[in-house]
This record gives C-alpha cells, sequence and structure tokens, in this order.
C-alpha cells in the first residue's frame, strides 16, 4: 500500500520519496518492521494463548526437559505470520506476480497448519488434521504456484550461456545472456556447465507435447517438494528454537540468491539465470527472516511459546515455493538437507520397525528415536533396542539446536560454492 502511494507521490517531487524504488531499502525496512512487529505483539499474543488455555500438549517419551513443556502456550505460529504480512503489504509491490504468489503461500499454509493446531487442542490429543488433508492442501498450493508459473507471462526467464573467446592471452570464458525473455520449466542446477536444467530434456518421450509435458514434470516436483519441505520442518519442530534458526539460516541463503538472480550482473557472475521482476522476492525474504528472528526472542530456550503447525508447516512451505520461483527447487537437497533427514529418519524408523515385526515378530529401531534430533536427546542402552545407540548420553537441548544451526550455516554456504564447481 505504502509502496503505492510513494511512487504516486513521487509526481510531486517530494525528496526521499525515490527510496521505496530501492529494493534494498524496502528490504531493510521489511526485515526491521518484521523483527519490531515480532518482538512488539509476541508477548501480546503469548499472553492471549495463557489466557485461552492454549498450551502444547506433551507425550512422555523419556527425554530430559520434556513434561516441562507442558503448558507452554502454542499456534505462535501466528506471531511470524503476522509479522511476514504486514510488511509486504505495506511496502510490497502487490502487482508483482511473484510477491502476491508468496502472500497467497503464506495465508494458505497457516490457515492449513491453523486448523491443525486447533483441531489438537479441541480435541486435547496430539492428533489434529488427518494426515489426508494436509496433503491435500499442500498438493493444492503446489497445483496454483506451477500452474500459475505455467501460465502466467510475468513470470519468464533469460537463459545463460557460457561463450568460449579465443585471445592474446588465451581463451577465455564469457557468460552471455539471450536477447529475449522465455517462458521455459527450466531450473538451476549445480556442477554443471551452464547450472541450467530444462525439464523438458526429460519427456522428450511425447513428441510434440515435449514442452507441455515438461511444464507438467515440473508441477509435479513442485508438488513433491513441497510437500517434501512443509513436513521436514514440521518434524524439526520439536526443539527450543530449532525450526525457528534452521529457517532463518536459509532464508538468509534464499534471500541472497534472489537478490542474485535478479540482478543480470551478479547472475552473470555465477552463471545462473536471469529472473526478471523477482527483486520483489527479497523484500518478501527479508521480511520472512525478521519474523523468525523477532520470534526466536520467545522461542530460544527455555520456550515461552512454540510455533505448532500454524508455524512449522507455514515456514517450510514458504521455503519450498521461494525456491521454486527462483528456480533453485533443486538446490534444496543441500541447503535444506537438514529438513529432509528429518523426514527420512522418521521414514526409515517406520518401515525398518515394521519389516522386522514382519519377520522376526519383535520390531527393532535404527534410531533410539526419531525425528532425528530426538535421537541425541535420549539415554542409549536404556533398554531400546536400537541398531544406532551412540551417543550413548544424552546431549542437553541447546547444544542440539545450536549444532544443528551450525550445520545448516555450513550447508547454506555449500550451496553457493556448488555453484561454482563444474
Amino acid at each position: 500500500m505504502l509502496y503505492s502511494l510513494f511512487n504516486y507521490l513521487q509526481e510531486l517531487d517530494i525528496p526521499g520519496l525515490r527510496l521505496i524504488n530501492y529494493i534494498t531499502f524496502r528490504s531493510g525496512m521489511a526485515f526491521i518492521l518484521a523483527l519490531i512487529i515480532s518482538t512488539v505483539i509476541g508477548q501480546r499474543i503469548i499472553s492471549r494463548l495463557q489466557l485461552m488455555q492454549i498450551g502444547e500438549i506433551v507425550r512422555n517419551l523419556g527425554l530430559e526437559g520434556q513434561m516441562s513443556k507442558k503448558g507452554t502456550p502454542t499456534m505462535g505460529g501466528i506471531i511470524i505470520i503476522i509479522s511476514i504480512l504486514a510488511p509486504c503489504l505495506l511496502i510490497g509491490n502487490l502487482t508483482n506476480v511473484y510477491m502476491i504468489l508468496m502472500i497467497i503461500s503464506t495465508m494458505w499454509l497457516g490457515t492449513l497448519g491453523f486448523l491443525d493446531d486447533y483441531l489438537k487442542i479441541k480435541r486435547h490429543d496430539k492428533d489434529g488434521l488427518k494426515g489426508k488433508f494436509k496433503i491435500v492442501g499442500q498438493v493444492g498450493l503446489g497445483l496454483i504456484v506451477g500452474v500459475t508459473m505455467w501460465a502466467s507471462p510475468d513470470i519468464v526467464i533469460r537463459e545463460n550461456h557460457e561463450v568460449d573467446t579465443v585471445g592474446p592471452d588465451g581463451t577465455v570464458t564469457e557468460i552471455i545472456y539471450e536477447e529475449n525473455d522465455i517462458k521455459a520449466p527450466q531450473t538451476t542446477i549445480p556442477f554443471v556447465k551452464d547450472n541450467n536444467l530444462k525439464y523438458s530434456w526429460l519427456t522428450g518421450w511425447a513428441g510434440d507435447y515435449t514442452e507441455t509435458a515438461g511444464w507438467i514434470l515440473f508441477i509435479l516436483v513442485t508438488i513433491f517438494i513441497i510437500t517434501a519441505t512443509s513436513n521436514g520442518a514440521n518434524l524439526t519442530d520439536g526443539l527450543d528454537g530449532l525450526a525457528t534458526g534452521t529457517s532463518a539460516i536459509i532464508g538468509v541463503a534464499l534471500a541472497i540468491m534472489a537478490y542474485l538472480g535478479a540482478n543480470i550482473i551478479y547472475s552473470s557472475y555465477l552463471n545462473i539465470m536471469y529472473i526478471p521482476g523477482s527483486e520483489e522476492l527479497v523484500v518478501y525474504m527479508s521480511a520472512f527472516i525478521g519474523a523468525l528472528i523477532g520470534f526466536l526472542w520467545y522461542n530460544a530456550y527455555p520456550a515461552q511459546v512454540f510455533m505448532g503447525d500454524t508455524g512449522s508447516l507455514t515456514i517450510g512451505g514458504i521455503i519450498a515455493v521461494f525456491a521454486i520461483l527462483i528456480r533453485k527447487e533443486l538446490l534444496l537437497p543441500i541447503l535444506c538437507a537438514i529438513f529432509y533427514i528429518e523426514d527420512l529418519s522418521v521414514i526409515l524408523q517406520v518401515a525398518y520397525f515394521k519389516w522386522t515385526k514382519k519377520h522376526t515378530g519383535t520390531g527393532r529401531r535404527i534410531f533410539k528415536m526419531t525425528p532425528l534430533h530426538h535421537h541425541f536427546q535420549k539415554q542409549g542402552n536404556n533398554g531400546i533396542d536400537a541398531l544406532w545407540q551412540k551417543p550413548l548420553a544424552a546431549i542437553p537441548e541447546s547444544k542440539i539446536v545450536v549444532r544443528f544451526w551450525i550445520i545448516g550455516i555450513i550447508l547454506a554456504a555449500l550451496t553457493f560454492v556448488t555453484l561454482k564447481i563444474r
């Protein structure tokens, strides 16, 4: 709203109003506003949740300090969502298709997570919205994002190519871009020349419908990435500050990628495709980072509030949609490895337990407990029949969280490094 107002008032030649046209200025303002909003309204919302007796339901799983969390206000994801949306609505360009998609994604997943938390509190147990309904919601968002990227004339890319030029100093490699913007189901991948992959390359069997089949494949990948990342963030939200801090680190990396990809000079340096109009995503992600850091003020150990599924499903989905919009979704297995490993640990644990119970009559485990962060929190060799018992001594919760943050920083740095390795 303020963005449109300031652009209108620029005709009056009022000094300072042209700052609104600078992405760096609006991104900085979005970060500051989100940080202030989350810290200011955070305590009020926490107090309100306490008055409404909306507290965490905790099962006794034998983890140190676990039962002390019982009754801690949950659904704190509301703080994150408000703190993201308010700056975006104030200083974001609401005519930009990328900003519109991010706002829709935030509200869509926020509603899905809110319903899940609401049902848990209403029923006084850990079973909220049925898994199939969550999947339907995530698939629905994937279809909205994928089809919009296919159909919208405003979502285009400009391809990059390496050209070797022989000069007096030897062969010099230059990055050139096509003159025209194109619509293509294309993404960025590491370790290869030009760092590009067209999904239509995988659908050559479709003949005349190769490009259409490529877009369909892109939409299917979009659905999978959103579902996996959203659920991964949900599973990672098991220790105080773990999902919040990890997501903020990922957010910083994605914001940098969006800024570089929206600038043809910086895109050329990294040899990645140029995405016109995507600079508005930097404003959104700055608000996302500010909201998470502000929420961490209350969510750090010992937590005064939990984000609940209202927050965790939303931030995971935001990360996935954002990466898809900047054509970096295939870098997420590196950048979001913590989320996917948490996903994988649960899948392996359940599959191995069922397999051993079927063939031996006694179910065995791979880890002491899943999701994986609880494995490190639980004491080893205490009657649990698990293949991996180490570390035998339980690691304090705060130390596990900080170590996961450090791993997240390393993964973020590695993600950028892979773009320069060919």
